[in-house]
């Protein structure tokens, strides 16, 4: 039989845990990290684990310095100065705090298979990225900027290139001269340095994971040559990010053997919907004249 004082031990403990099951997932965070000795990049760290839960939970120790922009051996010794034994048992609490975060959770019967798991992951980036665009000033002037720019260079090279073609196929129908550049080195330059010289004043770049060589010297090539960048990635640090003139960074889902773009495919449809509000005139124009070219030429099944 346990003491009265074993009993009055074991009753705090369960509370103290029921109490740290009923925080927000961000008050639990904010607790493990309140460290007074954490160093700046440490502290960038903590700030990306508490503002992208959900995803980064479950990003390799190789995913999570590329994306805070600091080293492995960093990550590590986070880990070690958080309290923990290394990145893996640190990152094993960030997954049942997330997990309890999630529709559904925290109970193991409701926390799904892997796909599962992929869809809630890919939930909170975009719960992350509604957080974003509370604000929405950012989107709303630089798709003003977009719509203004004649031509509009849209850029997404190796992985990226399906976002720059769903991003350019739309942006065609509201935007007189949309071209898409979809290949790197000095055909890129080219395009780049072609559209800068017809009156273009923006591109649109997209950089995924893993993240090409080819893009960033694009960016700088148009730089260079006078064009202002706007970046679509999921770093909000790095060389990347140094090279535009803004940055909308959102989560990718890593939880499957290839990436998935939820976030990023709604940041493509916000910034053509800022488009579209830039220049609304020119936007009712050309939709009604794309309908009756699709009608005389039955581009679409009927219903």
């Amino acid at each position: 039989m346990p003491s009265p004082q074993q009993e009055r031990a074991q009753a705090s403990a369960i509370t103290s845990e029921q109490a740290s099951e009923e925080a927000s997932p961000t008050s639990q965070l904010r607790t493990l990290f309140d460290r007074p000795r954490l160093s700046p990049g440490q502290r960038r760290i903590a700030r990306y684990l508490i503002e992208h839960l959900t995803e980064a939970a479950f990003l390799s120790i190789t995913d999570l310095a590329e994306r805070v922009g600091v080293s492995q051996p960093s990550v590590t010794r986070f880990a070690s100065v958080v309290g923990f034994s290394g990145y893996p048992a640190l990152r094993e609490k960030l997954q049942a705090i997330a997990l309890g975060a999630l529709p559904g959770g925290p109970a193991e019967e409701n926390r799904g298979n892997e796909l599962q798991g992929a869809v809630d992951a890919e939930m909170g980036n975009l719960e992350n990225l509604r957080r974003d665009l509370a604000d929405p000033g950012r989107v709303v002037g630089t798709g003003r900027g977009l719509a203004a720019s004649s031509p509009l260079t849209v850029l997404g090279l190796r992985i990226s290139v399906s976002l720059a073609e769903y991003f350019a196929y739309a942006a065609r129908r509201i935007h007189p001269d949309v071209r898409l550049v979809t290949r790197g080195g000095s055909v890129a330059y080219d395009a780049l340095l072609q559209s800068r010289e017809a009156g273009g004043t923006w591109v649109l770049a997209f950089s995924m994971p893993r993240h090409a060589q080819e893009t960033l010297a694009a960016m700088r090539v148009a730089r260079g040559a006078g064009l202002k960048v706007a970046l679509i990635t999921d770093l909000a640090l790095g060389p990347l990010a140094d090279e535009a003139d803004v940055t909308f960074a959102t989560g990718t889902g890593s939880r499957l053997v290839f990436d998935s773009y939820a976030a990023p495919g709604v940041m493509c449809a916000a910034l053509l919907q800022a488009m579209t509000d830039a220049d609304p005139e020119r936007t009712q124009a050309r939709l009604d004249e794309y309908e009756q070219i699709a009608d005389q030429y039955q581009f679409f099944l009927r219903d």
